[in-house]
């Protein structure tokens, strides 16, 4: 007789058997990114992928709804959950990519209850550095900066009401899930909210190609004490309304005919010039 597990009387475990069960609806059509986008924030969820980033979003605080995992991973994730009545269905490979749209080779996904997003105010009031995020769309590019954040020593970032979600699948995967550790809110009125920053003590750097432009190396050679880092949106970049509001606009300095960097490098580039001491 198998030895039993450590977990099996204080994990809910159950077999995934009918893919109609709305149980699952969490983690059907994964794939449909136009459908996600509208009923993950409606529905109040978020998908973390992975053993490490579900361990990254409990670690944040983070309430999970439901778990859906290959069996030869549930060993890992029944420990992640210790006594919790979360559910946790088990699948074969085939039967979680019919269900999901794509095979889970990470092993294992979870629904999790999205968080209260914090008032900006709230979130820069201890803060030296942020991030702000104009209308930038690319799920990845938004997972990018995010990793770059943590691992550069930002504060905090914030997103404008048409910037890509960070808590979307994509964006939380490859940010290997630091989108759960970085403190970031949406700001709801940019740029005109571009003022209670300025009045909090913030300078404005804005990233951008300008005839004003100052070399990012000879702006961080004497920063201000606290500065926010604006970066725009993928082709079009920042608007003429945040290079208007903005205090500096600052550039990278450019080499072989090379104009900019993609906004995920440029944020690292700033970042780390920009970082405090």
């Amino acid at each position: 007789m198998a030895k039993p597990h450590s977990w099996e009387h204080t994990v809910n475990v159950i077999r995934v058997t009918d893919l109609s069960d709305p149980r699952l609806s969490d983690f059907a059509n994964l794939t449909d990114v136009a459908l996600r986008r509208r009923t993950e924030p409606a529905g109040g969820l978020y998908i973390a992928e992975s053993s490490k980033v579900i361990a990254r979003a409990l670690r944040a605080g983070h309430q999970p709804r439901a778990i859906l995992v290959l069996e030869q991973w549930l060993d890992d994730v029944a420990e992640l959950l210790g006594d919790s009545d979360t559910p946790v269905y088990v699948g074969d490979s085939d039967v979680l990519e019919q269900l999901t749209g794509f095979n889970l080779h990470r092993g294992a996904l979870a629904s999790m209850h999205r968080p209260v997003l914090s008032t900006v105010a709230e979130l820069v009031k201890d803060a030296r550095r942020i991030v702000i995020l104009e209308d930038i769309v690319d799920h990845t590019n938004v997972g990018a900066i995010f990793r770059s954040a943590a691992a550069l020593g930002a504060d905090a970032v914030l997103i404008t009401p048409r910037c890509a979600d960070p808590l979307y699948r994509r964006s939380v995967r490859v940010s290997m899930g630091t989108v759960l550790q970085v403190p970031w809110t949406r700001i709801p009125n940019w740029p005109e909210d571009a003022a209670e920053l300025k009045a909090a003590g913030f300078h404005l750097a804005a990233l951008a190609l300008n005839d004003d432009s100052v070399d990012l190396d000879a702006f961080a050679a004497d920063p201000p004490e606290k500065v926010a880092l604006i970066l725009g949106t993928e082709g079009d970049g920042l608007s003429l309304s945040t290079i208007n509001t903005a205090d500096t606009i600052v550039k990278i300095p450019m080499m072989h005919g090379v104009d900019s960097l993609n906004v995920a490098a440029a944020s690292a580039v700033g970042m780390y010039m920009l970082r405090a001491r």
